[in-house]
Parts: structure tokens; sequence; C-alpha cells
């Protein structure tokens, strides 16, 4: 934690007393609503250092990670919302009637190209892991990993190292592919999928293959399952890379009994 702007490194004995008070208070707040005995400390102090001792501690056995598009943008794939260089801010090659659009599901029965087109850019294969994949690859190596619950559908969590068991994948895949029809869901291998993407339709009865969530659609059945049997016993979880706009998955945070999250804004902590 860094000074404010004008203020020394040398605090007074005053500001010294005044950040005790403070922090006493905020103990004594999330004491009362977490039913914690008042003296009892999960973090030593509201730091990543704090974090990392905790999880160094041996109490922390059950780390859950939340992320979205933001821990991939140092891989070369842009997020959605960041003004001037997200995805919504650079689609109109693509004629759409509002940017959003490129993940509805209505319009992209209607125009699959838009989506196909894009998915050509972001396919697998041309991108690397960043330190956020391997950090949640460290996490299972370390047996601290109870779930990654992803609203990336990148792939770059597999190509790090984990596995099916370990991710939610929230909001669909390019790691799978079947036909969108309930009377066919032919899988396509992603070799395939790559050669074709421009408009990949089955033989069945023309319908497109992907296995991606759009807007519109149910999340996959594993997430509400693996929400239910995974946050209950989380003692800490990790939020990278998403604002936390879209729902269901923003609802997570709710469900979780971890007495901390840790958040990627600014790097912050809150008391659930």
């Amino acid at each position: 934690l860094q000074p404010l702007p004008g203020q020394s490194d040398d605090s007074s004995d005053e500001g010294d007393a005044s950040g005790d008070t403070e922090m006493d208070f905020l103990r004594s707040l999330f004491s009362r609503t977490l039913g914690l005995s008042p003296g009892e400390k999960v973090l030593d102090e509201l730091t990543l250092d704090g974090v990392a001792r905790y999880i160094l501690s041996g109490k922390c056995k059950n780390i859950i990670c939340m992320v979205g598009a933001g821990i991939s943008t140092s891989a070369g794939i842009p997020d959605f919302r960041s003004p001037g260089t997200g995805l919504y801010a650079n689609l109109q090659k693509y004629n759409l009637p509002y940017p959003e659009a490129i993940f509805q599901i209505d319009y992209f029965k209607i125009h699959p190209e838009p989506f196909f087109a894009l998915a050509r850019e972001l396919y697998p294969g041309q991108f690397k892991p960043t330190v956020c994949h391997y950090f949640m690859r460290m996490l299972k190596d370390k047996g601290l990993l109870t779930r990654s619950f992803s609203q990336n559908i990148d792939t770059l969590e597999r190509v790090a190292g984990l596995e099916g068991e370990d991710l939610i994948e929230a909001h669909g895949t390019f790691h799978t592919s079947h036909c969108v029809s309930f009377l066919c869901r032919k899988e396509y291998s992603m070799d395939w999928m790559k050669s074709t993407v421009l408009s990949p339709l089955c033989g069945c009865i023309s319908s497109p293959i992907l296995d991606i969530v759009f807007f519109g659609e149910n999340l996959p059945d594993r997430f509400f399952t693996s929400m239910k049997m995974d946050f209950p016993r989380c003692d800490l979880l990790i939020i990278m890379g998403t604002s936390l706009q879209v729902q269901p998955f923003a609802s997570l945070v709710s469900s979780c009994a971890a007495k901390y999250f840790l958040g990627n804004c600014d790097t912050f902590f809150r008391i659930l």
C-alpha cells in the first residue's frame, strides 16, 4: 500500500491512532456480520502479503477462482468493455445493430457470420497463457484449487494445465464443439472447427456448430451443481479479470462461505 499523494511515509502518532481506530471498527463490524469471535482474525493484514501468509498457513484449503477476459488481455486477447481497445469498441466492420448483438442468441440464429468471423480471430492456438493462468495451475499443483469458474472461451486455462474437472467454463468453450440441434448434437474436433470456423455447419440440417453460451441462453447445468457443492466450503475466493457485469456469473460471490475474497480492482478486499 502506498501513501496518499502529499502524505509522508512517516505517519504521525495521531494518524496511526486514527488508522488503528478505523481498523478496530472494521474488525468489530465484520466480526458481528460473520459471527466471528471478537479476537478472531483470518488475515493478519489486508494486503497481498497477508493473503499469501493465509494461504501458506495451512488454514486455507479450498480456493475458488472466478476469472474473466481481463486475465487474457496480456496474451493479446481483447476484453469486452475497455474503452478503445475492448471488443465492443472494435466491431464496426461487422455492421451490427449494436455491439452486444454479436453474442445475442436471437441475432446469431439469423446472422451467424459475424460471430464466426470474430471466432476465427480469437480461435485457440494463436495465444499463450498468462501468469494468471499459471497461478491457477500452481494452486492446482499445491492441492489448493477447488475449482476455477471462468467466463472465458479461449481455453487458455486448459493450455496452462487445468483439466475439465478443475474448470467450470460458464460461458462455453472452443475446446469442444457440437451441433446445436437437439436432434443431432454431433461432436466435431477442434482441428475440424479450426479449418472451417468461418461458418461451420453440421451436415444434419445445416445447424451451426459451437459450444458457446450466448446472451439469452441458459448456463450449463454443471455451473449450478458445482456452485452448490463448491462455494459453501470455499475459504478464499480470488476474483481476477472480471468486472462482474454479467449475471448469473456475478451472483456467485453471494454463494461463498469464505471470510475474504480478493478482487482484481486495485487489489481490494471485501468481507462477505
